[in-house]
């Protein structure tokens, strides 16, 4: 078995500038990368001796509203063979190209981009099957974009037992 490589002067050196940055806290390196290059980058990691990040355990995203680019499309990887962990991330906003879909290299990821489109609207381009998972196919928004309108009831309680009660529909005696 080849010795481990560091993942990010690797992409580096391979990629060039479709690495547009890294961070790295308490441990966790983070590579920040193009959408374009997402397929490459995903595949090289994962077939490079000394890299091997053969598992993709997760992919999520994050809202950045109101920064822009607004979302950070994470895509969280693990090399059993070195027992290390490695976040690609993808910074997207409405009106950008779709992010390649990574379900040629994992296939495991069609239910997670699904899960990212029906919550948070990122669209995957070459997706098998790009549809609502959760939310029924004529449902209007993103239910955990930041902007979504959150639609609650005021919670009764002794205090405001009276305001609560009269909005309530009571049967009739």
């Amino acid at each position: 078995m080849s010795h481990p490589l560091d993942p990010k002067q690797t992409l580096i050196d391979t990629f060039g500038d479709a690495v547009e940055g890294s961070e790295e806290f308490r441990g966790e390196l983070t590579v920040i990368v193009k959408a374009e290059k997402i397929i490459e980058v995903a595949q090289h990691l994962r077939d490079a001796d000394g890299l091997k990040y053969n598992l993709l355990s997760d992919i999520t995203v994050v809202d950045y509203y109101p920064a822009e680019p607004r979302f950070g499309v994470c895509y969280h990887l693990y090399s059993m063979a070195f027992n290390r962990r490695l976040r690609l991330k993808v910074l997207w906003s409405d009106g950008d190209a779709p992010v390649p879909s990574m379900t040629q290299l994992w296939p495991s990821a069609n239910w997670e981009e699904r899960e990212a489109y029906d919550m948070m609207g990122i669209v995957f381009s070459g997706h098998p099957d790009m549809r609502r998972i959760f939310m029924p196919d004529d449902w209007q928004g993103y239910p955990q974009r930041k902007d979504y309108p959150l639609g609650y009831e005021t919670v009764q309680f002794s205090f405001n037992y009276d305001e609560i009660a009269k909005h309530k529909p009571f049967a009739k005696k």
